[in-house]
């Protein structure tokens, strides 16, 4: 008999993911097409996530979902349960619903992860729960980037050829830093990244997660089976560029003179509960392993 009583599986109930998305874009409009693009890129939701749900009839009225993160956390391989798209529907609001499936998530996670994340604009939700904000920073550097070339080619999903290389790196990523860093991971990148534009320099065999923005460039993730120096990627980039803005950990990027602050990523908390041996540094979860 199943010990618990929210359980789902998407395999077991081929309906299961509608009634999900349902719930979803009611509370999370916008999710349910960030979702089909990662499936279009082979790397659906419902491969990765293990659904805990309530329901009122057929109408599906609570969810949280649980997915595996492989992570590097201070030099050490680890894999990190990810709690997301915790949604409760508002008719059914104030009820102890969510309290209910929380709390079978938790001792569910608790028999197989030492380390939960989560990321929220609602930290109070969870804190009763275990759960703890852990503050995240920005790293800027600031000078005159100027190159004659330009490498970068944005990628196209319509092509399979691009799909093809887009498993391939995500799959033998090295992580983007000692600190913390994710590996080996495919749903979450795909369904935060997907719909974005993604750069690929072929010389480096490098994925790109950035933007410009005036003089500005943003990086938010870099992927490769190396790492690579910030002067690498800046060689790339024709347009002129004043601030390079890093959302992750730059110790491998070999860069000096950093200015470091505090950041509310798309304001919202990175969230832990149990070991997280990086608690204390100076780092960001990326954008494309937010949960």
């Amino acid at each position: 008999m199943n010990q618990y009583r929210f359980k789902q599986s998407f395999a077991d109930d081929p309906q299961l993911s509608d009634r999900l998305f349902e719930l979803m874009e009611i509370t999370f409009p916008g999710l349910k097409s960030l979702a089909e693009c990662a499936r279009k890129l082979g790397a659906p939701w419902e491969s990765a996530s293990t659904p805990f749900m309530r329901f009122h009839d057929d109408q599906a009225i609570t969810h949280v979902g649980v997915l595996e993160i492989p992570m590097q956390i201070m030099g050490q391989r680890v894999t990190v349960g990810g709690v997301h798209g915790v949604a409760t529907h508002p008719e059914f609001r104030r009820r102890g619903y969510y309290r209910e499936v929380m709390q079978e998530v938790l001792a569910y996670c608790d028999q197989l992860y030492e380390t939960l994340v989560l990321t929220t604009p609602n930290p109070e939700f969870y804190s009763p729960f275990g759960f703890r904000v852990i503050e995240e920073y920005i790293f800027k550097v600031q000078g005159n980037f100027r190159s004659e070339q330009n490498s970068w080619r944005i990628l196209d999903f319509s092509d399979s050829k691009d799909v093809t290389l887009l498993h391939r790196l995500l799959e033998t990523r090295a992580p983007v830093s000692h600190i913390v860093g994710v590996v080996n991971e495919k749903p979450v990148f795909c369904v935060n990244e997907g719909s974005r534009s993604l750069y690929y320099a072929e010389d480096l065999d490098l994925i790109a997660s950035i933007n410009i923005e005036e003089n500005q460039l943003h990086i938010f993730d870099l992927v490769s089976t190396k790492t690579y120096h910030l002067s690498d990627i800046l060689a790339r980039v024709s347009q002129p560029i004043n601030e390079v803005i890093i959302y992750f950990s730059p110790d491998l990027l070999n860069v000096q003179n950093i200015q470091i602050l505090p950041h509310q990523l798309e304001a919202t908390f990175l969230m832990v509960r149990g070991k997280f041996a990086a608690e204390g540094e100076k780092f960001m979860l990326p954008r494309s392993a937010r949960c």
